[in-house]
This record gives structure tokens, sequence and C-alpha cells, in this order.
């Protein structure tokens, strides 16, 4: 069972490994540790494992089959009951509900400070390592009309489904990039939506410069095939090198517009058409969250898909000592990757901290496979990565970052007349990126309109809190330790 939020941690810890998160690296590295011998503590922001990916109905629903809409389910229900038992027998203490908004040096371990559960309690555990599993949140493009009711996320759509069983409208354009695309698709028509058409800006003919990559995994060419299988049971048309450039309706969306486009994304003119529909789940794929990481001081490197990821060794480390990193922080690669990288770096841990030989041949085998499933997360990133071209479907008056409502023209402006030359400066002069999401949906677009004038790819945002935090927290922090 859980430990309550109510209930401090620090009374069962300090603790020999503290993972933050629990979707698939992170609960795959909880339960491979405490079974090494470590005592783990997991602290996740949600109510159960699973993360975004093994997104559950709540229990009231009461979904008879809730892992109908899940690859995989088999597997986490077992990793799952494994968690349940490894926490009955104390080797581990499992914190849900609780946000880790920093992690700060203490003695030789680190201190990871947390708001823990809906009274928004402050919480702190102790570590002598920690792993960070903190996942991915989608990457958004504006265009005109996506402000609009009955515009979501593409991963949003899809958690509506998973995890409150609805969908966001009877007929739904899936649009955007990436291989989501097709699983998302799939999943609405399989639940009784009409998706009259799935609208990618890249092209599949993009994986034939990776034969190498494909061929060293079949099963994801099985799986591709399996959701182009889906495509055609359920009448839906792919567009490929296309792309939703304006979403329209009064009270909510009634229709999209798609142009193709050019090798650069940029939209051809004279080929727009118009699809009625009355939701349009879009996404331009994941991008890894790191504000922990950053905060740290953690390296990080520019992905094949655009995004900022950690740099991380064979081991899974990081590059500062004591902390470890799995799954989609260390580049987009899908929850397969993530578990084979957390059962890695919970082994990496174990050695490090209890010491032992070299790696045996269970874990030469995970790294053949996480070696394999890598390389085929790069060549997806290259494929669906966006093109320069897409700031061409936005107006001047189109929205950029929604919690503060400025617009493109507002944007351009800061670069154009005002010379800023990165998305920090275009904030501090427009407050783009200054609301609510704290600029995870509005960032990337932010960052591409400024240009990254000084060439040197994809820069993280770094920032001292990693979630909204109560400044009662702050005030009863106590003078750091360094014993």
């Amino acid at each position: 069972m859980p430990t309550s939020p109510s209930e401090p941690p620090e009374r069962s810890g300090p603790f020999d490994l503290a993972v933050v998160g629990a979707g698939p690296a992170g609960l795959a590295a909880a339960v491979e540790a405490a079974r090494r011998g470590l005592r783990v503590v997991l602290l996740d922001a949600g109510d159960r494992p699973g993360g975004q990916y093994h997104r559950h109905p709540a229990p009231e629903l009461g979904a008879r089959r809730p892992g109908a809409l899940h690859h995989d389910w088999r597997e986490f229900t077992r990793r799952t009951a494994a968690l349940d038992g490894l926490v009955r027998a104390g080797r581990v203490v499992h914190l849900p509900g609780h946000h880790v908004w920093t992690v700060v040096p203490e003695g030789t371990g680190r201190r990871l400070h947390a708001v823990a559960g809906p009274d928004e309690a402050a919480a702190s555990v102790r570590a002598r390592a920690v792993l960070l599993a903190t996942g991915s949140h989608e990457r958004q493009l504006p265009f005109p009309g996506w402000t609009l009711p009955g515009v979501v996320g593409a991963g949003g759509a899809q958690a509506m489904l998973k995890g409150g069983l609805v969908l966001p409208g009877r007929r739904v354009v899936v649009a955007g990039s990436g291989p989501l695309l097709l699983a998302v698709a799939g999943s609405l028509a399989a639940a009784g939506a009409r998706v009259p058409a799935v609208v990618e800006a890249g092209t599949y003919l993009g994986y034939s410069g990776f034969a190498p990559a494909l061929l060293r995994n079949p099963a994801k060419l099985a799986e591709g095939a399996l959701h182009g299988g889906a495509l055609l049971r359920y009448g839906t048309r792919l567009l490929t090198r296309h792309a939703v450039v304006g979403a329209h309706g009064s009270a909510r969306v009634e229709a999209v517009t798609t142009v193709r486009l050019g090798p650069d994304w940029h939209p051809l003119p004279g080929t727009g058409r118009r699809i009625p529909c009355d939701a349009l789940a879009v996404g331009h794929g994941l991008v890894p969250q790191l504000e922990l990481a950053t905060t740290l001081g953690c390296a990080t490197r520019t992905a094949a898909d655009g995004t900022a990821a950690l740099v991380l060794d064979a081991e899974q480390s990081t590059s500062v000592p004591g902390v470890w990193a799995a799954g989609e922080a260390g580049g987009i690669g899908g929850a397969r990757l993530a578990v084979v990288e957390g059962t890695l770096a919970a082994a990496s841990v174990a050695r490090a901290l209890l010491g032992g030989g070299a790696p045996g041949p269970r874990e030469a085998v995970l790294r053949r496979r996480r070696d394999r499933l890598r390389a085929f997360a790069e060549a997806m990133g290259g494929v669906h990565r966006p093109g320069p071209g897409w700031t061409g479907w936005l107006r001047p008056d189109t929205e950029v970052c929604r919690c503060e409502e400025v617009p493109a023209a507002r944007v351009t402006e800061a670069v154009d007349v005002l010379g800023a030359r990165d998305a920090r400066t275009v904030k501090l002069l427009t407050r783009a990126g200054m609301g609510w999401c704290q600029g995870r949906v509005c960032g990337p677009a932010v960052a591409a309109l400024a240009g990254h004038a000084s060439g040197e790819g994809a820069v993280p945002d770094r920032r001292p809190l990693s979630c909204p935090v109560p400044l009662r927290h702050l005030a009863e922090l106590p003078e750091p330790r360094t014993d």
C-alpha cells in the first residue's frame, strides 16, 4: 500500500535511492533496485503508478477491461503487483501525489522537496542517490484557431479516453507529426469515434534512410503495420506531408483546413481543403521534462527530434555524480525503451552503492536491447522533426502563448525590433511563457520564433522550481545541512 501524503516520509528515511516518477521507467527502476537490496522511495505526482502511458480509469468508473486501450498491460500489471509486494515487505516506500519541486545536495546524498496531496503539504526525503524518470509532455505548434473548444492535444485525447472513458468528439481529425498519431487515431476509432483523416506533417518514406535501425527492430515494423491496418479497417485517410493550418467554428471547432507542405514544412499555396469535424486532436511529438535535471546541472544534448535531452552514459548516469535518469528524460523513445533503461539504471545504482563486479549476462542482453531501441528512437525523431517552415502557418493575430494571450506579432516584434535572440528574452519582453503552464505549451514555439540565433540547438528551460510551490514551503525550509 502507498504511504499517505499526510504521513511525513522522513520517519522512514533516509533511503538508498529516490526514484522520481512512477511511469514505465520509474516503476521498473524501483522494482529492480529493491530486488537488488536497495531501500527505495518512489515519488510520483500521480495517484497510481503508470504515468501518462499507463493512465487508467478511476475505480469509480467501473471499467470492465481497463487494459483494453493499452499496450503491454499484462507486463504493467505484473510490475505493479511486484511493487505492491515490495511495499508490503518494507523495501519500497511509495509516495503518490508528491510533486517533487527541487533536489538539493545534503551531505553525501540529496534531499528531495515535494508538494504532497490535495492539501499541498510540505514533504521531503533524503537519499544517497537519485534516479530521474520524469517523463515528457506534448509539443504543440500554434496555428489559427487552435484555442477553440474541441481542439485538444493528441496525447490529451488519448488521456481522456484512457483515464475518463470519454471521447473529445464524435468526428475527430487527428493531426501533427509522429507515430503517436496512428495510435491515437486507432484508439479513438475503436472506441466509436469517426476519424476521417490522420494529417501527418512528415512522411513515412523518411524511414527509408534508416534501414539498419528498422531491420534491428522488427517489432516496430509490425506495430506500424498494425496501426496501418486499423486505419484501413476504420476508413481513415492518411495524409502525409500535410498539416492543419486553421481550425474554424463559433462555439467550438466545426472544421479544419489542411494544406500540403513543402520539404521544410512551408505551406504550399493553393492546396488547402476543409474537413468537417467536431474535434481536433493535434500534437507534434513529445518534449522531455527536464526541470529537475537542469536545476541539478545535468548536461543536455539536442536530440534528433530537435528537443533537449539529457546526456547519459552506458550506465544511465547523468553528468552529475549520484544522479541517474531513464526513459523520456534521455530522449523520446517510448515505454518499452523506458522499461529497459529503468532496469539498467537501477542495476547501475545498486553496483555503485553496494559494490559488485561487472554487469552480468542479463544486463548485457538489456544493453543490446536498449541500444537497438534507442537507435530506432533517434531515427523516428529525425523523420518527424518539425521543419522551420511551420511558422508560415501563423497569422499576426495567432495566439502563441495561450495563458498570457500573446499573439505571434508581439513575439516577432520582440525578435525583429527589440533584438530578442532567445526564448528567455522574448518571455521578459512579451510575458510569453509566464502563465500557468510556465511555457510547457508555448515554449517550443516561442523558441522557434526566437530563431535560436546562436545556433546552439535546443536550450532547456532552467528554473529553480519545477512546479508551483506555496510560499510557506519556501519560508519553512531549514538551513542546508553539511553533514
